[in-house]
Order: structure tokens, then sequence, then C-alpha cells
């Protein structure tokens, strides 16, 4: 995966941990042992904690063991809380990217950020009213793929909408949780038709007539 993204031109950050990348901590323990692996300390005010972000990177050491293996740039980021020293995350990637002392903490925060982004974007479609269930991912047939894909989808859109319409924006704000949002929107298509996503977000707003009643057909 790494040689196909920079064949393409481009950089890649991945999470990167002794269980597996073996051979890669292998190399690290070596260069650690001949003073190669450099470290950072960064102290940062969080309301009304400090925090202390430490950081161990190192440039150049080989991603496995069989050959050719690329070579990547490695970094480590713990960061504690000052007071009583709790570790409040931990985790290391490696990367195209050169890491120096100015780049190694920018690295490690967009790494944090996919990890971050991932399990929100999860906790939001189990929790938030879409409805993402474990066994979508299972099935013998394409079922389960289909509902994936059409949660996914829905997501997509969502956001989109979120950040480009208005009136979505409004009545988002307005009715505020996701799930009273789809609520909503369930119980009034249950009774009534509209013609168009656009007639049933001004409904929600407005409360301008649909085009008929479901049953009058």
């Amino acid at each position: 995966m790494c040689e196909a993204i920079l064949a393409a031109g481009m950089n890649f950050i991945f999470t990167c941990l002794p269980n597996s990348h073996t051979a890669l901590y292998e190399w690290l323990t070596y260069v650690e042992g001949i003073g190669e692996v450099q470290t950072l300390q960064v102290k940062q005010w969080n309301q009304n904690a400090r925090e202390v972000y430490q950081y161990r990177y190192v440039n150049g050491i080989p991603l496995r063991d069989s050959q050719p293996a690329i070579e990547v740039n490695w970094c480590e980021m713990t960061l504690t809380r000052e007071s009583d020293a709790k570790v409040l995350y931990q985790n290391a990637f490696c990367t195209s990217h050169l890491l120096t002392t100015q780049s190694v903490s920018l690295v490690a925060a967009a790494g944090r950020c996919r990890w971050k982004t991932e399990n929100e974007n999860h906790n939001v479609l189990k929790t938030k009213g879409y409805h993402l269930e474990h066994n979508f991912g299972h099935g013998q047939n394409h079922l389960a793929a289909c509902l994936l894909t059409l949660n996914l989808l829905a997501f997509l859109f969502h956001t989109v909408l979120h950040l480009t319409d208005a009136d979505y924006q409004q009545i988002r704000q307005k009715r505020g949780t996701r799930k009273g949002f789809f609520q909503d929107i369930l119980s009034l298509t249950k009774y009534l038709l509209f013609d168009s996503w656009q007639s049933l977000i001004e409904f929600m707003l407005y409360g301008s007539p649909p085009i008929q009643a479901a049953n009058s057909s």
C-alpha cells in the first residue's frame, strides 16, 4: 500500500505498532541503541490542566525485513497530564514525510486526527440514528454490503448538506439531535407524500403543505 501511494506521487501517515510491524521495531531497537532516535518534549495548557507531549522519531528505517523494503520515517507520541503523569493518549506512526523538530508534532497530530475521525464517524453511524451494525460487514451474499453502502452514502450526503445547504443547516439546528431529525422524517413520510427532498425540508421549516396525502392515491 505504501509503495502504491508513493508511486501515485502522494504521501502517507499510517499507524505503526510493535505487534503489526515487528521488523521495523527490531530496527528501531537497534538505532535507538546507537543514539539515532530523536526526542522532543512540548508542554501545553488544556483548559485547567497542563499536558506534556513526548515525541520520539527517526528517519529512514526499513518497513519490513524482506527485500526490497521501502524505508519509512517513524514517530511516537505520548500525551500525559503533568499533574499526575497519567497517560492520556499514545500512538506511533510511519510516514513518508521527513521528521524534524518542526514537523514531528504536525505529523503526529495528522495521524491522530485520522484515528479520531474514523472512530467518531463509526460512533455516529452506530448510535446517532443510522443503525449501522457489525453484521453489515458479514453475510454470504450481498445484502450486508448493500445495507452498509446505503448507510455510508446517507452519511456522505448528510455531511455535504450540512456543509453547503442553508435549509438543512437550519432544520438540523432547530431539531437538535440527528435521531430526532430522522424520527421526524420517518413520521412525516409515513403519512404524507412529498414531491422532493426540498419540499420535505421546507415543510419541516415553514409548514408549507406537501403535494398530497399519501393515501389520496
